[in-house]
């Protein structure tokens, strides 16, 4: 059955009406040819929030449409004055976090980090996915901002926005220049990934980790090898992932699995074998996050729901709506996280009754930061007293 078939079919139902509206009103004149975004997730590519115009693809007469070129990845270079970034959440235990890519090739469709590409003129959608951008001065500024007189060691994260091990990774190396950086001065990090590239690095991350200086968490999303591929179109397969987890675990270097997001109606059915996989492959602990659809996160997520399953269209984003007061978002300190309400309350308990019985509710020893020497390298500017 075609997608407008579904729509149609969808339409004729009273209570599902306003749902297909909002979503087909998403759609409306920014669909992309399949040819065209094969290998992505994202199915529209709408203009950013703060253009003044927005542009709409449509079908004139002319089949000008089947002369576009498909969507490649691009990469271009960013150089910031800074690479650490800071913040004062509640809801995160770190206070600093590096990011070396903006976009994130992964392509996952439900990335609350899409919004992020707007501030740049591009798209949340196509955009955040083949248009990318690289920070190859990220270490040398690192280099720098550590060796601040004055400068406070403590936990750097990386990851924390779009993924540092995606595929471009491969050919920039800048994650594997940031951790010589900090190996060589001794200074405490966290990775969150879902790429198992990650053990490229495992000899810098094994070093670091006889010091107390690192840990590692690894994204698990699903064990269903198609959704993995729909939902998150060039990210590493579960089984790579897990085999990340195993191969971090037998290096000595801890590490946690992250059964983020948990989509209600989709893969939370999935989350004790999620959890008790990771287990056997080596994690030590986990954690989890609820589905978060800030801005344009929600028309996207909502369209590839559409077109991949429609089916659970109604019920997926009437259990998000449940958990989120009556939206697709709360954004609200303490709940965007988790969420609120019945369907939440049982996601939380079957989370910690599951981790107890697994072992994986223990918290993560502190990483060390009386350890740090200021760098000294070629990049770090000279007290001029």
């Amino acid at each position: 059955m075609s997608e407008l078939e579904h729509f149609r079919q969808n339409a004729l139902d009273p209570a599902n009406r306003a749902d297909v509206a909002d979503a087909l009103a998403a759609r409306s004149g920014m669909r992309i040819d399949i040819d065209r975004r094969r290998g992505r997730a994202a199915g529209i590519n709408p203009s950013g929030r703060y253009e003044q115009q927005s542009r709409h693809v449509f079908d004139d007469g002319w089949e000008t449409l089947e002369d576009l070129p498909a969507f490649k990845t691009e990469v271009q270079v960013e150089r910031p004055r800074t690479v650490i970034t800071r913040n004062e959440s509640p809801d995160i235990s770190f206070d600093r976090s590096i990011n070396p890519y903006r976009g994130c090739e992964h392509g996952c469709i439900y990335c609350f980090a899409r919004p992020t590409h707007a501030f740049m003129g591009l798209s949340p959608g196509l955009d955040f996915e083949s248009r990318l951008f690289a920070k190859p001065d990220a270490p040398k500024l690192l280099e720098r901002e550590l060796a601040k007189p004055g400068y406070k060691p403590r936990y750097i994260a990386i990851g924390t926005n779009t993924d540092p091990y995606q595929p471009i990774e491969k050919k920039w190396r800048i994650v594997r220049q940031i951790l010589e950086v900090l190996n060589a001065c001794n200074h405490p990090v966290g990775i969150v990934t879902k790429s198992a590239t990650v053990l490229r690095d495992i000899d810098i991350l094994a070093q670091m980790a006889e010091k107390d200086l690192v840990k590692v968490a690894v994204s698990v999303t699903t064990l269903d090898r198609q959704l993995a591929r729909t939902m998150e179109p060039r990210a590493s397969t579960p089984v790579r992932r897990l085999e990340a987890i195993k191969g971090l675990s037998e290096a000595g270097i801890p590490v946690a699995v992250m059964a983020s997001p948990i989509i209600p109606g989709l893969n939370d059915h999935e989350m004790e074998r999620i959890l008790d996989s990771a287990k056997a492959a080596g994690a030590s602990t986990a954690s989890y996050i609820l589905l978060r659809l800030p801005l344009e996160v929600s028309p996207l997520f909502r369209d590839w729901l559409l077109r991949h399953y429609p089916d659970r269209y109604r019920h997926v984003m009437s259990l998000v709506r449940s958990m989120r007061g009556g939206k697709d978002y709360d954004a609200e300190f303490t709940k965007r996280m988790k969420g609120s309400g019945p369907y939440a309350w049982q996601l939380a308990r079957r989370f910690e009754i599951t981790t107890k019985k697994l072992g994986l509710d223990r918290k993560w020893r502190a990483l060390r930061t009386d350890l740090f020497t200021p760098p000294h390298g070629t990049g770090v500017q000279l007290n001029l007293l």
